[in-house]
């Protein structure tokens, strides 16, 4: 089967999930704010959960296209589930970058026959857009490193099995002294802090995760010292079109709903939908998706070829998408008007879900920055011709 016809196929299935069995949860997920454990459990029943992996570890060798195309469809209907499956591969990445045969044979197979949760575990509280300045501390003992330090905004904090997780081994190197463990659930000393009250995506879990006098076997290292602050550029490279994917997901739901109700919804005698100053926004919204989506997708062809260099194409497919993702549910609330700002009408909760796009993975000032650096240094001719 060609790669195409695979991906259409786990679109079709990714919309048939999102469509009949996530969407009729999706409100009640967003106002009790609770883990969807049960939607844990239908991701992984369908595979999504182990999207990434390849077939020989049980997963379904997805690329970043496949992955994109999963999360779009879900983020449609729900932004927290599909926020699941997105942390899942970003909590993945660094060990399929950097892993070694025994590490992938180990975690993997906990993610494709036990559906264990992972977590991206780089932000601390002094370290957040500056990255690199963490200060959350690995020292070597024997045959193990003693962690201690404090994570914060850590999606699936609390409730991940595997924590690829971001350390200082070396005080005197800057990022050069940056390395990347696996730190498993249960492991004595690692803790989490209570779950975040947010905004928006109010079913996943946000938490602070705590190691104190962590001790973590020495063969959880993933590649070697110092080479951990390469592993997550390498795979916030590849989870930025993702964001970006979802943030078109969330915009082309929100769009969806505007239109339906402009229809449907008559004043001065005929639909809404007949009134030029509508019609206007409607065609600005579709227009802006699109753009978005054709950035992403490009982004996401380019690091599956692995052809060029796409650090600023990510950064460009992941602020514009989420910049839209914004616009897109804000003119969707004020389509609908005063029902638009009610809880019972679903768009009120995509703009709060599509807040959160701008933020994680890297603000949207900071891809800013990302990209203005490639072109000041005149290395963004390749990856934008």
């Amino acid at each position: 089967m060609s790669k195409e016809k695979e991906r259409e196929m786990l679109r079709t299935t990714a919309r048939r999930v999102a469509t009949q069995l996530i969407a009729p949860r999706a409100a009640e997920i967003d106002a009790n704010g609770e883990f969807p454990w049960d939607i844990i459990d239908l991701l992984g029943k369908q595979g999504l959960l182990a999207l990434l992996l390849p077939e020989a570890y049980g997963g379904m060798d997805g690329d970043v296209t496949s992955f994109c195309l999963v999360i779009e469809e879900i983020a449609k209907v729900c932004g927290t589930s599909s926020l699941l499956v997105l942390v899942q591969g970003v909590g993945t990445m660094p060990i399929m970058i950097a892993g070694s045969d025994d590490q992938k044979e180990k975690y993997f197979d906990l993610i494709a026959s036990k559906n264990a949760l992972t977590a991206f575990t780089l932000t601390e509280p002094e370290a957040g857009s500056d990255a690199a300045s963490l200060n959350t501390k690995a020292v070597s003992q024997g045959d193990h490193y003693t962690l201690n330090g404090r994570k914060c905004f850590i999606t699936n904090g609390g409730v991940a099995d595997i924590y690829s997780t971001f350390v200082r081994t070396d005080s005197e190197k800057g990022s050069k002294g940056i390395s990347a463990i696996v730190v498993e659930k249960g492991t004595v000393g690692l803790s989490s802090g209570n779950p975040e009250d947010k905004m928006g995506m109010r079913g996943s879990n946000t938490t602070d995760v705590i190691f104190e006098d962590c001790m973590v076997p020495k063969g959880n290292l993933l590649g070697a010292e110092g080479e951990g602050w390469e592993i997550a550029m390498k795979t916030l490279d590849m989870s930025r079109p993702a964001v970006g994917a979802q943030a078109v997901g969330i915009a082309k739901g929100a769009l969806d709903i505007a239109v339906n109700y402009a229809n449907e919804r008559h004043q001065f005698g005929r639909p809404i939908a007949k009134f030029q100053a509508i019609r206007m926004i409607l065609a600005d919204m579709a227009t802006q998706i699109e753009a978005a989506r054709s950035l992403v997708y490009r982004t996401a062809a380019l690091i599956d070829s692995k052809e060029a260099d796409t650090d600023m194409l990510s950064a460009m497919a992941k602020y514009f998408a989420a910049d839209v993702a914004m616009k897109v549910t804000t003119d969707a609330v004020q389509v609908l008007g005063g029902y638009g700002y009610m809880r019972d009408y679903k768009v009120e909760r995509m703009m709060r879900d599509a807040k959160v796009t701008q933020i994680y993975e890297g603000s949207n000032q900071v891809q800013r920055l990302v990209v203005a650096h490639h072109l000041i240094s005149g290395r963004g001719e390749r990856s934008a011709d």
